[in-house]
């Protein structure tokens, strides 16, 4: 997979290969395209913000892009890519317009 594959403010449910090398799926919230990674957030399991590699994604199962409205926010400095040169995943706790979090 290559950079033009994915969008920010969309959900992908993906198959990728994990850190062992095993083939996983996996449901995100793409905040933003660099390069050589992105930075998500699983939509299942943890939450966790991730770095995430386009040469460890397989496939794309599904796609979906996210009205304004339900958009996650996290502040820019968290998203810039020179904080995730050195870190794979952090927990974060987002913010949602409109669900009370």
């Amino acid at each position: 997979m290559t950079k033009e594959d994915f969008k920010p403010d969309t959900r992908y449910t993906l198959t990728w290969r994990d850190e062992s090398g095993r083939a996983k799926p996996l449901n995100l919230y793409v905040y933003r395209v660099y390069d050589k990674f992105m930075v998500a957030r699983e939509t299942s399991g943890g939450g966790l913000l991730r770095r995430i590699g386009y040469e460890n994604v397989e496939r794309i199962v599904h796609e979906h892009a996210v009205a304004p409205a339900e958009r996650f926010f996290i502040p820019g400095a968290v998203l810039d890519e020179k904080t995730w040169r050195d870190r794979a995943e952090m927990q974060l706790y987002s913010s949602a317009p409109g669900r009370g979090k």
